[in-house]
């Protein structure tokens, strides 16, 4: 029996032994956006799957957005597993505030952390409101990890003076030594397996990249800002060329396909809800029946038009905001309802420069009719006497959806109807005239 369990330890130390601790890398080598955050959370989901023990962050990027960088920042500062970055090259902007919030921090000798002031598209300096928020981020996210909170302000507010480390004019930036010096950096390393080894106190252990799916790179690649604008664009270019060339064409299927490209990531992804996508299906409907059952343009189209945007802004912000309860962080919505806003607006802007080039194009000749109403053929565009023709019965030459031509005494006038649909030969009554345009009523049949 004494030999039988002396087997058996043995065989446990073996076993207990080959199962080294395991390091998980994520590799994040681009601007921060969205995109970034999906992957650090999905390698964090990962790395507590395979029981990881140490998560290092492999990073180079000169920053991205603000919120991207603080949602990954509040997913560092709340794990158990210990963390460290290591920075290939350069930590700027909000690469810096992912590098502070990390437990450890290991540099390649000649990289950089810091510069972190928040900037618009143009690299002009944001308003003091968003400055001070960064401040704040960076001076707490540096108190978490016992770093100097006035040098994490430093890297985001020039005015901030700490003498024989930063003047008052320039905004604070470390090389390797300079962060190793001041507390910001714990080593000096040429590669992530290098800075593992500095990481980890026993030299036994083992490496696991991330490995990303063919699905989680597409998923990745629209979520980024730049294609969910583009998608954007052509959703609302889509709806306006439509309704220029009313019925189901190319423009709807262009626009129809963007959307289901914009939503199906953000709610495969999670962030999309069922109610967020029936707000915008809403809001295209209401727009929709202003345009062809409702005459003029009233509340359903600007309620469908809020609709529109309120679903897709909000498909891009995680839920759970609307259940925190600390400090509500506007920026986190300001920014999609940024993208698209402008979005929708060079979208619009590009439509209408487009739709005026290829309707009257020699390439796109089925796009608009090329026929001439003669008023001696028997058409009449405006005439001083229609209002003399309130009351006259018409025959509609023309389907009414709920515009369209009707004929009286041998003349055709446009016409729109007051309520519903009219089919051609169809009777009808004239109600009023207004604008140059008579309304009508059908007649029973």
């Amino acid at each position: 029996m004494r030999a039988v369990s002396l087997i058996l330890m043995l065989f446990v130390n073996i076993f207990t032994f080959a199962q080294k601790p395991i390091t998980y890398v994520i590799e994040i080598k681009e601007e921060i956006t969205t995109s970034s955050f999906r992957r650090i959370t999905k390698g964090f989901k990962e790395a507590k799957e395979i029981d990881a023990k140490y998560i290092i962050i492999h990073l180079n990027t000169y920053g991205g957005a603000v919120d991207a960088a603080d949602s990954i920042r509040t997913v560092l500062l709340n794990t158990p597993i210990p963390t460290a970055v290591f920075i290939d090259n350069q930590a700027a902007s909000a690469g810096a505030l992912i590098s502070i919030a990390c437990d450890s921090i290991y540099m390649r000798k000649g990289g950089s952390i810091g510069a972190a002031t928040v900037v618009n598209q143009t690299g002009e300096a944001m308003p003091d409101k968003y400055q001070s928020f960064m401040r704040a981020m960076m001076r707490a996210t540096a108190e978490v990890n016992g770093r100097d909170p006035k040098i994490a302000e430093a890297m985001v507010d020039p005015s901030v003076y700490i003498p024989g480390i930063i003047d008052s004019t320039k905004v604070l930036s470390f090389t390797a030594e300079e962060a190793i010096a001041n507390g910001f950096c714990e080593g000096v390393a040429s590669t992530v397996e290098e800075a593992i080894a500095l990481f980890i106190p026993t030299k036994e252990y083992t490496i696991q990249r991330q490995k990303l799916t063919v699905m989680d790179r597409i998923l990745l690649f629209f979520l980024t800002p730049f294609i969910q604008a583009l998608l954007l664009m052509v959703i609302i270019g889509g709806i306006y060329f439509e309704l220029q060339t009313p019925g189901l064409g190319f423009p709807s299927m262009a626009a129809i396909i963007a959307a289901v490209l914009y939503f199906s990531p953000l709610y495969l992804d999670g962030l999309a809800q069922n109610w967020e996508i029936i707000v915008f299906v809403l809001g295209v409907l209401l727009i929709l029946a202003e345009i062809f059952v409702i005459p003029g343009f009233g509340i359903a189209g600007i309620s469908g038009i809020i609709l529109m945007i309120t679903g897709l802004s909000l498909a891009m912000i995680d839920n759970t905001l609307f259940y925190y309860e600390g400090d509500f962080n506007f920026i986190v919505i300001i920014k999609p309802l940024s993208i698209v806003l402008l979005s929708s607006f060079i979208s619009l802007v590009g439509s209408i420069y487009l739709a005026g080039k290829f309707l009257n194009s020699s390439f796109f000749p089925g796009l608009s009719l090329k026929t001439v109403l003669n008023e001696s053929e028997g058409y009449a565009i405006s005439d001083i006497s229609l209002p003399g023709l309130v009351g006259e019965t018409a025959t509609v030459r023309t389907n009414m959806m709920p515009s369209g031509k009707i004929e009286i005494n041998g003349k055709w006038y446009e016409a729109s109807l007051e309520n519903g649909l009219a089919e051609k030969g169809e009777r009808v009554i004239v109600t009023r005239s207004e604008g140059g345009r008579l309304y009508c009523e059908r007649l029973a049949q």
